[in-house]
């Protein structure tokens, strides 16, 4: 092994654990790849670069441009709605039309897209003909896989695998040369799941209607119901729910408000409560009881004085955003400014205007003024970088002159018993829960001024902190809350013909992937509310505020169904009902067809290159309005397109120092000697299974140089090997994170890891089997 040999292996150690990690994305993941070639010398410049410029990576994306072109003018629904017309009623035929219409749209479409476009029309079948939807959406995914195995542009190992064979000066793959293995390996699938595969699948459904019990027991919600009443006297009558900050507080969703004039369902951020309301809640009590009486937090009735909050070391100041600062249009919360920065906001200063309540949630505008707290080295720190124009420390006399911070004074003690002693500031939930800034602790007679989040409450602790008569009014408020947990609630009593339960998953092209319902502004740009999340099988019902989505997560709303339906038309979104769909530009799916066939038509001849002709075709779905530039934008998959030309060099690196040949050396001498069928097993094996734990495009990259190789050494077909690597690359069928369809139809079919190994391991076997059946007939 030479010294480059050992510097590619490396590379690929790397490489390899970073990705099964998830630790970096992906797509940073092959930039570091790539700029480690360029550095180390193993691949040139032009080499390094190679990637962006290719063939293979061209055609990726010109074909998410045309895959969306055919869903947003609903060519592909109506190749969908042949569902409904063929499926009936049997199970087995439903599975058998939903796997076979999949597989014929993945042969042109892209599969993940395919499986996003059908999930809809498979829940309402489910619906309809009472199915659990776990039946159905595996064999919608695995379908959707198996038909990308047909075609040149079914999938990116195909399009990778012909760019490997072009490399090395052989003979590509035909558009329809995938098929001629493809199509027997599809056809076995389906009929794997018919006959036994369906067998092996759950029957669970956790979107049933309400009207199930089935629905509150597998969400779980319904035990976290209860009724909470507004007594008499209750500070919190007259203002309305974004006020009481029922959810800010105490993470609750109110689901209806019942009076004497009947049910309010869903009621929006905007109404009023009333003295002797029954709220209908859901969430933890915890936090509730943690307020009931003085035992937890008692108000001070000593002044705070201005002049403590500040110190040699510590010292109010002005901050002024700069027009190009990126906090511009963000609130604090979606800028993490007080983690960020670790200073206390108490004030926000525009056009002359003081702000005091609400900071967290307010967007900031450039030349907005913050009135800090800090310490003198933070103060230094934000001298240092470009968020702000300016950042004046301004007197104790000039705070009190500019923004009446005196009047907004107040302490807090922590006795003996309260449940807060022991938390961090963070975890009482005293800032984003109250609107209270904790500006100074002062423990055993000492003052420690701006404390940090993570500084931890002690009982006996005084909390100087900035909030306004409010903020108290809505504490007392909340703690005079009566609970109800007697009266038993039905699910029933949340649905009417406006208001109901829906459930919902971010899109395959969401830009959510990350980030929190509280930094989305979910309740308040919606009006709906979140009930439970469900992710790897389990049911997530508390602090779901603070809970960072991630792709193929369901979501079980509560809220009007037109606020569902203008859900449905968000692109990050996709709801689990039809009705709330977008609807398709069909006076234009005409068009589309006709491109998309203008597009295979001179590739199946031979006449255009797949890359040329799928980048024409792409520009003519935007210039005739099938689909906007801005969607063309939105359907590429830019993590792959990324991720492929990163990796793309190290196919190159491992040819030219010889790590492939060696590899291969390696795989000859373990099991060459069993025979070809023995070679061809193994590799399918390990490109399979590496399929499951890394992106199966890098995959390809690294498994094509090897298969070509080895190949060569035993002096047998090598588009035989080459088209075994194809194959077993997209055999994604072992796990939820193997594939982003596998991962798109977890959350809705409520399936568990297990699930996916029980079905995916025999159907895995089932394309091997007919892979080593088919390969020697077509390529001997």
């Amino acid at each position: 092994m030479t010294t480059e040999m050992g510097l590619v292996l490396a590379i690929l150690f790397f490489a390899f654990v970073l990705l099964v990690s998830e630790k970096v994305r992906m797509d940073v993941v092959a930039l570091m790849v790539l700029g480690a070639l360029a550095l180390s010398g193993l691949v040139t410049d032009t080499q390094a670069l190679s990637g962006f410029s290719s063939p293979a990576v061209v055609t990726v994306w010109a074909v998410f441009i045309l895959s969306g072109g055919l869903t947003r003018t609903g060519v592909a629904n109506i190749m969908g709605d042949q569902v409904f017309k063929l499926a009936g009623g049997g199970e087995a035929r439903m599975i058998a039309v939903i796997m076979l219409t999949a597989g014929v749209m993945s042969a042109f479409l892209n599969n993940v897209g395919v499986a996003a476009l059908l999930l809809p029309v498979i829940m309402d079948l489910a619906r309809r003909t009472g199915t659990a939807p776990s039946r159905l959406l595996m064999p919608l995914a695995f379908g959707a896989l198996l038909g990308g195995l047909t075609t040149l542009i079914g999938t990116p190992p195909n399009i990778l695998i012909n760019e490997a064979l072009v490399g090395f000066d052989l003979m590509p793959f035909a558009f329809f040369d995938y098929a001629l293995v493809g199509v027997p390996v599809m056809l076995a699938g389906v009929a794997f799941m018919v006959l036994l595969g369906r067998h092996l699948l759950p029957s669970r459904d956790i979107t049933k209607a309400s009207t199930d019990a089935d629905l509150g027991m597998i969400f779980g919600f319904q035990e976290r119901m209860t009724f909470v009443k507004i007594g008499k006297g209750s500070e919190l009558a007259g203002r309305t729910l974004a006020a009481s900050r029922l959810g800010a507080a105490l993470g609750l969703n109110v689901l209806a408000i019942m009076r004497e004039d009947g049910r309010h369902l869903a009621p929006g951020p905007s109404a009023l409560l009333q003295v002797g309301d029954d709220l209908i809640v859901e969430g933890r009590l915890d936090r509730l009881q943690e307020l009931h009486g003085s035992d937890n937090l008692q108000v001070d009735d000593q002044a705070v004085e201005l002049g403590s909050l500040v110190s040699a070391d510590t010292a109010f100041a002005e901050v002024q955003i700069a027009p190009s600062s990126p906090l511009v249009g963000r609130t604090l919360i979606q800028s993490g400014f007080r983690h960020q920065f670790g200073v206390n906001i108490l004030a926000i200063r525009r056009d002359g205007k003081i702000r005091h309540t609400g900071l967290s949630d307010q967007p900031l505008s450039a030349e907005d003024r913050l009135l800090i707290q800090a310490t003198r080295m933070q103060l230094k720190f934000l001298r240092g970088i470009l968020e702000f124009q300016s950042i004046d420390q301004i007197s104790i006399e000039d705070v009190q002159d500019r923004y009446g911070l005196q009047e907004r004074l107040l302490a807090l003690s922590i006795p003996e018993q309260s449940s807060l002693s022991g938390k961090s500031l963070d975890e009482s939930h005293l800032g984003d829960a109250f609107g209270f800034s904790v500006l100074g602790i002062v423990r055993n007679g000492n003052t420690m001024l701006a404390p940090q989040p993570v500084e931890v409450v002690q009982a006996g602790d005084r909390l100087l902190v900035e909030g306004g008569p409010e903020d108290l009014q809505t504490l007392r408020g909340l703690r005079d809350l009566t609970v109800d947990a007697e009266r038993t609630i039905d699910t029933e009593m949340l649905e009417n013909d406006q208001v109901g339960l829906a459930g919902v998953v971010l899109s395959p092209t969401s830009t959510l992937d990350g980030k929190t319902l509280r930094q989305l502004h979910f309740r308040d740009k919606y009006g709906l509310s979140v009930l439970a999340i469900w992710r790897g099988g389990t049911p997530h019902r508390s602090n779901l505020r603070d809970f960072p989505l991630k792709f193929g997560d369901a979501l079980l709303l509560h809220g009007s169904r037109n606020r569902l339906i203008v859900l449905g038309s968000e692109p990050d979104f996709l709801v689990l009902t039809r009705e709330a769909q977008e609807a398709p530009r069909i006076s234009k799916a005409p068009v589309a067809a006709l491109i998309m066939a203008g597009v295979l038509l001179p590739v199946i001849l031979g006449w255009v290159p797949i890359a040329i002709a799928a980048v024409v075709g792409a520009t003519v779905m935007v210039l005739t309005r099938c689909l906007t530039m801005e969607e063309a934008y939105r359907y590429i998959d830019w993590r792959a397109v990324f991720l492929i030309a990163g990796m793309l060099p190290l196919g190159i690196a491992m040819q030219q120092t010889g790590t492939a040949a060696f590899i291969a050396s390696q795989v000859v001498d373990l099991v060459g000697e069993a025979g070809t069928t023995a070679v061809v097993t193994a590799l399918f094996v390990l490109t399979a299974a590496t399929s499951q734990i890394m992106p199966n495009a890098a995959v390809t990259v690294l498994m094509a140089p090897i298969a070509i190789n080895t190949a060569a050494d035993l002096g047998i077909s090598i588009h035989s090997l080459a088209m075994v690597i194809a194959i077993s690359a997209s055999a994604s069928f072992l796990s939820p994170v193997a594939h982003p369809a596998n991962s798109l139809v977890m959350g809705p079919g409520g399936y568990k890891f297990s699930d996916y190994l029980k079905v995916g391991l025999p159907l895995t076997g089932v394309v091997l089997i007919v892979t080593l059946i088919f390969l020697p007939i077509f390529w001997p």
